[in-house]
């Protein structure tokens, strides 16, 4: 899986080469649909399902051969059964791990639409399959983003840049971002709204992330192998640098814990 790293440091093209894709509360997973079954994948290779789907290569009936198949970045949600589609790298056979993020997400957008009742529940797709939509980074598109009503509870929000492939492993070209920290590390101002409200620690957050940041360059500068042994394993700060639960949970305030596994 390509993954991300937090958007700190705001790359001066934002608005013109960059797009932003709201993301709902879920577990990162892989997709694979070939040979008539459909299997889930964490994003270090467990298989954690094997189901029926309307994926082209997913069920029995549409798989008429080994070359129809589909791998797929995804978000799964629990609650809502459903598997919200981040990217896309093959499709019904024809890989585009090569292509550029604006040709996948609408080559994306356009398959979807062509598999009949793939966002919905039946005996043969047991799971929805949504995809996600991605927005203008522009000041006014990302004040809209953040005012919108979306039908899941939203983790956060990853950026792309256009031109970039679908590379596994930590990648600069993809940034994420909590939707509250968007006023403070873009510097925009942005409507008050349930998403851009600051919870009590975000100031914590924020500045472990910098700190975290700052750190990770400099032993970079210095060469150390860490950094190196990191970038090759594909950690990433989201697995680090991630959201406390609230202070009433079980697992306590001060335990950092990552809503998304991205």
């Amino acid at each position: 899986l390509m993954l991300s790293e937090w958007l700190v440091d705001v790359p001066l093209d934002l608005e013109q080469e960059w797009v932003v894709v709201v993301c709902p509360v879920g577990k990162r997973a892989l997709v694979v649909a070939s040979r008539g079954t459909t299997a889930a994948y964490t994003k270090s290779g467990f298989c954690v399902n094997r189901f029926p789907s309307l994926l082209p290569g997913g069920n029995r009936h549409n798989s008429t051969s080994e070359k129809v198949y589909c791998i797929l970045d995804c978000i799964y949600n629990e609650a809502k059964q459903t598997y919200y589609i981040l990217d896309v790298m093959c499709w019904r056979g024809h890989p585009v791990y090569d292509c550029q993020t604006d040709f996948r997400f609408f080559w994306l957008f356009s398959k979807i639409q062509e598999e009949e009742g793939l966002g919905e529940k039946s005996r043969i797709n047991p799971f929805k399959f949504v995809g996600l939509q991605n927005f203008p980074c522009s000041s006014d598109s990302l004040c809209k983003v953040l005012a919108m009503d979306f039908p899941f509870e939203v983790d956060g929000l990853l950026f792309y840049h256009k031109q970039t492939h679908y590379t596994p492993g930590s990648t600069p070209l993809v940034g994420w971002l909590r939707p509250y920290m968007v006023p403070e590390i873009l510097g925009l101002a942005v409507p008050a709204t349930v998403l851009t409200a600051k919870p009590d620690y975000a100031g914590r957050q924020l500045q472990q992330i910098i700190e975290s940041k700052k750190s990770k360059k400099l032993a970079a500068e210095k060469g150390h192998p860490s950094s190196a042994a990191a970038a090759r394993n594909g950690h990433y700060e989201l697995e680090h640098l991630s959201t406390p639960q609230p202070a009433n949970s079980p697992e306590g305030r001060d335990e950092a814990v990552s809503q998304m596994e991205n």
